[in-house]
């Protein structure tokens, strides 16, 4: 089994790539006006010299800019030890099984799926989609509520071909839809990235899911 702890392009990486660049302004306003100001020194006329309130004020400004500096570069790095952190409790789920509603890959073994169907209904339609969310099956599997397993065969009994599967169920009374459900489904964790909105798992065969969207874990 592969497993690995990778940092990508986030929010939390986007928000440290925002403060690296506001730092990086502020670093480069800051030379820019030391050089200013020492080439105003050397270049002031001897008879006319700068103004004592003139010069407090760019001192100032001076101090300011180097200070927004500072503050800039301490952010960059709060918000890389807090991402790191996040990324770092998320590791310990690598290597476990997490439920999740996203699509997971579907291969030579069967998956397990959490059914939890509406309470009213006297009978359940599992439906399963494709990576682009077309219906590939549709099955009656009756009212029952709890895990089952997923061998992915057609009507046929045929198996379907390998790939990325979602679920969702259709609870059925006297032949009426009285509600659809997603369903949670059960894949290993192979890697933790940290990505756009915040971090991410991905599972065996390349199928990624936001960590606050996971359900549950349970080991292998």
């Amino acid at each position: 089994m592969v497993s690995a702890v990778t940092q990508t392009t986030g929010s939390t990486a986007a928000a440290s790539s925002t403060a690296a660049t506001t730092a990086n302004t502020a670093s480069t306003e800051f030379d820019t006006f030391l050089k200013m100001l020492t080439a105003q020194l050397k270049n002031q006329d001897p008879l006319n010299p700068m103004e004592g309130t003139d010069f407090a004020v760019q001192l100032a400004t001076f101090s300011g800019v180097e200070q927004q500096a500072q503050t800039n570069k301490l952010l960059q790095q709060m918000i890389l030890q807090q991402g790191g952190a996040g990324l770092g409790q998320t590791a310990a789920w690598i290597g476990k099984e997490a439920r999740t509603t996203a699509p997971v890959w579907f291969g030579q073994q069967a998956l397990t799926l959490d059914i939890a169907p509406d309470t009213r209904a006297d009978d359940v339609a599992l439906i399963a989609l494709d990576a682009r969310g077309n219906e590939v099956t549709r099955e009656l599997i009756g009212p029952g509520a709890g895990p089952v397993e997923w061998f992915g065969r057609d009507a046929m009994g045929n198996k379907l071909a390998d790939g990325q599967y979602s679920f969702v169920i259709e609870s059925l009374r006297a032949g009426e839809v009285i509600a659809e459900t997603q369903v949670g489904a059960y894949a290993r964790i192979v890697e933790a990235e940290l990505g756009e909105d915040g971090v991410h798992l991905v599972f065996e065969g390349g199928a990624t899911a936001p960590a606050s969207e996971i359900l549950a874990l349970r080991d292998d």
